[in-house]
């Protein structure tokens, strides 16, 4: 009898759930595109930064120590509070959570770039510097190749961190898929907090996916 009831209301759930899906397409698509413009922008903007960064710390072990920690202690930083306080900086909308989310991303890409530059063997360096190789070749050639994947395991996770993290963005008007369970909590709506969680995880998890295979593809180039 309980089992009987308990199916029933998760069936309903389900229909519910996809009835939703099939009535708002045209405004989950929207709140899609927003999330990915805002996480990719964001990422696009980390990613540079913390990659040159991370090269450029490689040079100075006290540099580096100051950098890491800065960053880690960034992201010690609740994200609701940070994006909260670029908004009298930026105003309300997508510039100050692009902000917060440029931030929360560096930590992961500073840290494995310099980690992935730092612990190549250093006989591959001397020998490539007797045999003439000039710096910017033996970084093109021999550095960036051998960091590759520590680098890229870096960015991997900065993405992945980007699009759970771009959700609480929605809160501060920046739009996105955390519209749907915000909205959804506010109106007592199970099936669009549902919709919401469930889109988030599943870009997640695809990009994850995808960043995987660019990454095993971009290591066979490099080798």
């Amino acid at each position: 009898m309980i089992l009987t009831r308990i199916q029933r209301i998760r069936g309903n759930n389900i229909a519910a759930l996809i009835d939703f899906f099939i009535r708002r397409q045209e405004t989950i698509l929207r709140l899609l595109t927003e999330h990915a413009y805002m996480v990719l922008t964001a990422l696009s903007i980390s990613i540079v930064i913390g990659v040159i960064t991370g090269y450029l710390i490689t040079y100075n072990k006290t540099a580096a120590k100051c950098v890491v920690y800065i960053c880690g202690m960034l992201m010690t930083i609740p994200s609701l509070a940070l994006f909260v306080f670029f908004i009298p900086i930026l105003g309300i909308g997508k510039t100050p959570a692009i902000a917060g989310l440029v931030i929360y991303t560096l930590l992961p890409i500073v840290r494995n770039v310099y980690v992935g530059l730092t612990n190549i063997d250093p006989a591959i360096i001397m020998a490539a510097k007797g045999m003439g190789m000039r710096e910017w070749v033996i970084t093109l050639r021999i550095r960036v190749p051998l960091a590759l994947p520590v680098a890229f395991a870096g960015i991997r996770t900065a993405v992945v961190m980007g699009i759970g993290l771009g959700a609480i963005a929605a809160y501060i008007g920046a739009g996105g898929l955390g519209v749907l369970i915000f909205q959804g909590i506010n109106r007592g709506i199970t099936e669009m907090i549902l919709a919401g969680a469930i889109l988030i995880s599943l870009v997640t998890i695809a990009v994850d996916k995808l960043m995987q295979l660019i990454q095993k593809q971009a290591e066979k180039m490099v080798r």
